[in-house]
């Protein structure tokens, strides 16, 4: 696969492809998004917001789920906040997800099956990681994106003019609904 992604590269650069994506680094609409990583919204999401490439910073992870106050998708916000001078988040989360019922016992089973040892499992739990609330998913769609939208709007760092909206996708359809 990726012989085939480089060879496709290589023409798409020699062909100046690249020139209609130009933009800056800097969110045309001062938007930053949080979603899931669904290959589904790849190109729905921005098409049914009306965006164009530039217009905002799309940050995407299983379940479009803000788990930690101090984890990297809340860092990409202070940054995008402090850095790139977004003003407007929108959490937005999807029907059918496939990270919604992720079960952690289930998925270290199949870790397991792939070869990874349980002293390594047991020493990721030494850490103190809780594989139940890292790995888990959730169970009411609606509840998660509100979660997520409350992280980012309680947060300590992110100030008090920055509006954050949750929303839900349809992940055929593209209709957003208002959370």
């Amino acid at each position: 696969m990726i012989d085939e992604i480089l060879d496709f590269n290589k023409v798409f650069v020699e062909n100046k492809g690249y020139e209609k994506y130009i933009t800056n680094k800097f969110p045309d609409k001062k938007l930053a998004i949080v979603s899931c990583m669904d290959t589904r919204l790849t190109k729905l999401l921005p098409a049914a917001l009306g965006l164009k490439n530039g217009d905002a910073k799309i940050i995407q992870n299983a379940g479009g789920v803000i788990s930690h106050p101090f984890g990297s998708v809340m860092r990409s916000l202070l940054i995008a906040i402090y850095e790139l001078d977004v003003r407007e988040i929108l959490v937005i989360g999807h029907t059918d997800c496939g990270a919604r019922y992720t079960d952690s016992q289930k998925m270290i089973e199949k870790m397991k099956a792939y070869g990874i040892t349980q002293d390594n499992i047991d020493m990721i739990k030494y850490y103190g990681v809780d594989f139940d609330l890292w790995l888990g998913g959730f169970m009411d769609l609606e509840d998660s994106v509100k979660k997520s939208v409350d992280m980012v709007h309680k947060h300590p760092l992110v100030p008090e003019t920055v509006k954050v909206y949750g929303l839900v996708i349809d992940s055929v359809t593209g209709e957003l609904t208002r959370i």
